[in-house]
C-alpha cells in the first residue's frame, strides 16, 4: 500500500516520495530576478518529492505583487539555473510555477495603465503595491486579438524554464489570477469565443496548456486549479459543471499532474459541502495532488484511499526545510512565524533548523 514515502512517478521523472512543496509566494525577489537567499531556500527543501516554486511571472504583464521573480527574461533565466542547480546537486526535482496575475495587479506595477483581465470587472480589495495597499482598480478586458500574444508568453516562459534546468513546470490556473479569472463566470463575461458557455470559458486554459506541452512535452507539466477558493473576489455560478468540464478537458494532454488545492470550503460564498471533489478524482485520468492544510495522517489516509496520488505541503515547509524526515520519523515540527512569511530577510526564511541543528 502506497503512502507518502513512496516512490512516484511524474511523467519521465521518478520521484522519491510523495511530500510536494506547494508553491508559496515569499516575496523576496527584489527587481523580480532570483538570489542566492532563495537558491538557499529551495536548497534547503530539496527532500521534497518535487519542489514547486512560488509563482514566477511569465512576463512584464503578469506581475501583481512586489518582489516577485519573473521567468521570461534572460538575467532571470541565470538566476534561476542556480537555484535548479543547486537543488538537483541534493537529488532534488523542482517545477516552475508560470504566473500571470491578470485583475490581481495595480497601475503601479504597469506605468500607470491598468491591468488586464478577461473583462473589466473590478475585484473588491486592495493590490500589494510598493507604496503600500492600495484599492483594486478597474481592469481593462483583453481585445480578442491580444489573447494569442499572452498564450505564447506562456509558452515563452516554459521555454525559459527548460533553459534554467527545472525539470517542468505548473501552470497557475487557481487563486483568482488570469487564467483563472477566464474559468470563472464571475470575472469572465465576454460574449466571444472565450465567454459565456463553460466550454469557451476554459478554452484559454487550454490554449495554454496545449502551447506549454508543445514546448515541454506533456509528462513535465502540472495545472493548479482551486474549484472552492474564493480569494481574490472570486466566484462561479456552478462551479461542479465549471470545474469538472476543466478537469474532464485536460485528460487528453497526458499531464504530469493535476493540482487541486481544496482552500476555501468554508468561506463565505464557497461551495462548501455541495461541491464533491470525489467527482473530480475520479474524472482525472492521471496523477492527482492534493493541498490544503493536510497533516501526515490525512494525507496517508488519502493516499492510501486513492483520493490523492501525492499532497503538497505549504505552511509546513516554510518552517521545517527537512519535512520529509520529520514526517518519516514523527519528529516534532518547527511553527511557522505568519510575521515574516512575506517579504523580508533570512529571519523566517532560511533560518529554520532542521533536526541536525538541534
Amino acid at each position: 500500500m502506497s503512502d507518502l514515502f513512496t516512490p512516484i512517478t511524474i511523467g519521465p521523472l521518478r520521484l522519491p516520495n510523495r511530500v510536494f512543496m506547494a508553491p508559496m509566494t515569499r516575496n523576496r525577489a527584489p527587481h523580480n530576478i532570483p538570489n542566492p537567499m532563495m537558491q538557499t531556500y529551495y536548497a534547503q527543501r530539496a527532500g521534497a518529492g518535487l519542489i514547486i516554486t512560488e509563482g514566477s511571472q511569465i512576463s512584464p504583464q503578469g506581475i501583481g505583487y512586489p518582489a516577485t521573480p519573473g521567468i521570461h527574461s534572460e538575467e532571470q533565466v541565470q538566476a534561476w539555473r542556480a537555484i535548479t542547480e543547486a537543488v538537483q546537486r541534493q537529488g532534488g526535482h523542482i517545477f516552475c510555477q508560470l504566473w500571470h496575475c491578470g485583475r490581481i495587479s495595480h497601475p503601479d506595477y504597469h506605468g500607470g495603465e491598468p491591468p488586464v483581465a478577461p473583462s473589466a470587472i473590478r475585484p473588491a480589495g486592495q493590490a500589494f503595491t510598493y507604496q503600500g495597499l492600495q484599492d483594486f482598480t478597474t481592469p481593462r478586458a483583453l481585445e480578442l486579438e491580444e489573447i494569442p500574444g499572452i498564450v505564447a508568453d506562456y509558452a515563452h516562459a516554459a521555454d525559459c524554464a527548460r533553459r534554467a534546468g527545472f525539470d517542468g513546470v505548473e501552470i497557475h490556473a487557481a487563486n483568482g489570477y488570469l487564467i483563472d479569472q477566464f474559468l470563472r463566470d464571475g470575472s469572465n463575461r465576454r460574449s466571444d469565443a472565450y465567454g459565456g458557455s463553460v466550454e469557451r470559458r476554459a478554452r484559454f486554459l487550454l490554449e495554454v496548456v496545449a502551447a506549454v506541452v508543445e514546448c515541454l512535452g506533456a509528462g513535465r507539466i502540472g495545472v493548479r486549479l482551486s474549484p472552492l477558493q474564493p480569494f481574490n473576489d472570486m466566484r462561479d455560478s456552478d462551479p461542479q459543471a465549471t470545474f469538472s468540464h476543466a478537469v474532464k478537458a485536460l485528460n487528453r494532454f497526458g499531464l504530469g499532474y493535476l493540482h487541486i488545492t481544496e482552500m476555501g470550503r468554508e468561506a463565505p460564498g464557497a461551495a462548501g459541502p455541495a461541491f464533491d471533489l470525489g467527482l473530480l478524482r475520479a474524472a482525472w485520468r492521471g496523477v492527482y495532488v492534493s493541498n490544503a492544510g493536510y497533516d501526515k495522517a490525512r494525507a496517508n489516509a488519502a493516499i492510501a484511499s486513492g483520493a490523492a496520488d501525492a499532497v503538497a505541503f505549504g505552511t509546513l515547509f516554510i518552517a521545517n526545510p527537512d519535512l520529509v524526515s520529520r514526517l518519516r520519523r514523527d519528529s516534532p515540527l518547527n511553527q511557522a512565524d505568519p510575521e515574516r512569511f512575506y517579504g523580508g530577510d533570512e529571519r523566517g526564511y532560511t533560518d529554520y533548523p532542521a533536526l541536525a541543528d538541534g
